[in-house]
């Protein structure tokens, strides 16, 4: 971890965050060096991103396991100084405690925040039951509360993403997740202003928005809709990747190398690095 400044003071950032007026983008990079470069041209917190990770590791969303997610959390962590949340997935386990230590653990690898999901793993039956996920919530909750420095815990309902269109069964789950004391709540797959609205509205804890689906909607409109923070997800792991397969392609096809007068320069980096 950066030594000049502590986990208990990112921690008291990340809060104060949530607690201020207006709207926050927290992007997600995929590696130290991604998440060094964001701090350096200005974010306040970053959060991980399962999926890109996983690309990284020329693997799909889903497929890194937990011992591998942490030790690139800690990763993160040590490179920036900035407040760094975790995507957990579910907790790399069905059991509500089990799911609930990996935020415990996370918080150990220097994590300041976290969540986990509803969405099982299992494509076939993708949710889990609604008793059996606000026991999770509840679970995870009491476990953050023995941490020695507020951790913000964003609890997620991933029905949207997962092939079940039911807002009002999302928000639902939202609303549970809310009365069972976690701290942001979140329903990745939100694709207009109307019903990132109705989410918003319908809560009273901190909202993360995920720009992915909502790409035709700005900062602002999404801070008037009521959302607190912006989270990228994979979205930027994947923009990258693909800037690479198109200068790639032109290489390939046309025998030219014209995008690389859009490839930031070694000089430029290495200020981003320092």
């Amino acid at each position: 971890m950066t030594a000049s400044i502590t986990q208990a003071e990112k921690a008291k950032r990340f809060q104060a965050l949530h607690e201020r007026p207006g709207i926050f983008v927290i992007p997600n990079p995929w590696d130290a060096g991604s998440a060094k470069m964001l701090e350096s041209i200005g974010y306040e917190a970053l959060a991980t991103t399962s999926a890109g990770y996983a690309f990284s590791l020329a693997k799909l969303d889903g497929e890194v396991g937990l011992e591998q997610m942490l030790a690139h959390c800690k990763d993160l962590c040590a490179a920036t100084s900035l407040p760094v949340s975790a995507d957990l997935e579910n907790g790399f386990a069905d059991d509500p405690k089990v799911a609930a230590q990996t935020l415990v653990r996370g918080a150990e690898a220097g994590l300041v925040g976290g969540s986990i999901e509803d969405f099982t793993g299992d494509d076939a039956k993708p949710i889990y039951a609604f008793s059996l996920a606000v026991e999770r919530v509840q679970a995870a909750v009491e476990a953050v509360m023995k941490l020695p420095f507020k951790f913000m815990f964003c609890a997620r309902a991933e029905n949207l993403i997962h092939g079940i269109n039911d807002l009002d069964d999302t928000i639902k789950r939202l609303q549970a997740f809310e009365k069972a004391g976690a701290d942001v709540l979140y329903a990745p797959g939100i694709k207009t202003l109307e019903d990132a609205r109705r989410v918003c509205s319908a809560v009273k804890k901190p909202v993360n928005l995920n720009m992915t689906s909502l790409q035709q909607c700005t900062v602002a409109q999404l801070g008037e809709a009521g959302g607190k923070r912006i989270s990228t997800g994979g979205a930027l792991a994947r923009a990258s990747i693909g800037a690479m397969l198109r200068a790639g392609e032109e290489m390939l096809k046309q025998g030219t190398f014209t995008w690389g007068a859009g490839a930031t320069s070694t000089p430029d980096i290495k200020k981003l690095l320092a």
